[in-house]
This record gives C-alpha cells, sequence and structure tokens, in this order.
C-alpha cells in the first residue's frame, strides 16, 4: 500500500472517500461522537501508521484539500454578509462575550496546567489551544512555546469541541448567537463546520468568533503570561 499513496489521484480519492463513509454513518447514527473528521482522522492514522507510509508523502499527495481550506474560510463570508443586520444589533454583546471567552481561555490554561505541575513552555503551548490554527502557532512562537505542539493541541481541542459540542451547546444556550459564539470560541473551524448544521445565524457568527477570538488572544495573551511568570 506503501507505493499507492505516492500517487496524488489515490491519496485524495482514499481521503474523500473514507469522509464520505463516516459522513454517511454519522448522517446514520445522528451523534456528534462519530464526527466524521475525527473518524476520518483515526482511520488515515492507522493506515499510514500499518503501511509505513510517511506523513510527509501523504501531505505532499493530498495539497489540494489543504488548498481547499483557503477558499473554504473565505466563503464563510458570504454567511457573515448575509447575517450583517443580525451581527450589528448585537456588536456589543459579540465582542464582550469573544473578549472575555479569549481571556478566560488563556487564564485556564494557565492555573490548570500549573496545578498539574506543567512545565512553563508546554502550558504556554497549550495557551492558545482555542485559536485557529495559524494564529495560534504565531502566538505560541512569540511568548515562548512550542509551535508544533500548539498545532497538535488546536487540532485536538478542535476534533472534541465539534464532536462533543452539539449534544452540549444547544442544551446549554437558547439563542443562536450564544451557541455560534460557544462553538467558534471553543472549537474554531471544525466547531464551526458543525455549528452550519445547526443553522445559518450559528454559521456566521461562529465563524466570526474566530477571527475575533484570533486578534483577542493575540493582544491578552503576553499581558497575562506576564502576569504568571
Amino acid at each position: 500500500m506503501n507505493h499507492l499513496f505516492e500517487s496524488e489521484t489515490f491519496a485524495l480519492a482514499a481521503t474523500l472517500g473514507l469522509f464520505l463513509i463516516f459522513e454517511a454513518i454519522y448522517q446514520k447514527a445522528k451523534t456528534p461522537l462519530l464526527n466524521p473528521v475525527l473518524m476520518t482522522i483515526i482511520c488515515l492514522i492507522v493506515i499510514l501508521k500499518l503501511s509505513g507510509v510517511q506523513y510527509g508523502t501523504y501531505q505532499a499527495n493530498t495539497r489540494m484539500i489543504h488548498f481547499m481550506l483557503g477558499p473554504s474560510v473565505v466563503a464563510l463570508g458570504v454567511l457573515l454578509y448575509e447575517q450583517l443586520q443580525t451581527i450589528g444589533k448585537n456588536a456589543v454583546a459579540i465582542l464582550s462575550a469573544t473578549f472575555l471567552g479569549s481571556v478566560m481561555g488563556v487564564v485556564s490554561v494557565i492555573l490548570i496546567g500549573k496545578l498539574f505541575g506543567a512545565e512553563e513552555d508546554l502550558i504556554i503551548s497549550m495557551v492558545p489551544k482555542s485559536v485557529t490554527t495559524p494564529i495560534a502557532m504565531a502566538v505560541s512562537a512569540q511568548n515562548g512555546g512550542i509551535p508544533s505542539m500548539t498545532a497538535v493541541f488546536v487540532i485536538i481541542v478542535g476534533v472534541l469541541g465539534a464532536s462533543v459540542g452539539p449534544l452540549v451547546v444547544p442544551k446549554v444556550f437558547k439563542t443562536a448567537i450564544a451557541k455560534g459564539l460557544a462553538m467558534g470560541s471553543c472549537a474554531h473551524g471544525i466547531g464551526t463546520a458543525q455549528a452550519i448544521q445547526m443553522g445559518m445565524v450559528e454559521g456566521a457568527i461562529s465563524g466570526l468568533s474566530i477571527g475575533l477570538m484570533g486578534v483577542f488572544t493575540t493582544l491578552v495573551t503576553p499581558g497575562i503570561l506576564a502576569l504568571f511568570y
């Protein structure tokens, strides 16, 4: 199977095929715990490990998927445009909630990390866990963290948030705006994909919160770290 993944066509087909299979299972089971992204990642890890395929080879042959991440994020602008009136009416609440969420996200990681005796560089690497990967890695690097480790934490948090969020968020929050903020602020891009399935308002607000969380986390992290270290 090693030589098969050297083919870009096979690598793309295998990845998309697995996702479509798990998407069908997810639609029948109707449980977020079988999130197709999570299941596809787990399955691919097992396949690559057992077949001895290097991740670099797989990544190079699935670069089209990585490329499409850019346009997919830009496409969220369409949702935002359609919900401009709703966003305008609730601008203060959205900004306040996202700012407080970014502060609590950073503080909670530091406090829990200190409680369990984690090393400083590990804590700093986990601090931007709720921010989309490129921003999170930059925040980590600028404050003394380990960017590659930060990327792992971001992916884990995003997948877990997208899997558990749809079960918890509707029971805790009643308004579409609150649900969108919760999903986007905690689980960034993958969470936003789930928020869109909840509704267009939830998806738009979740997409907006990705950007806001990135801005606020970048601004507050140095000051908060200075208070603790």
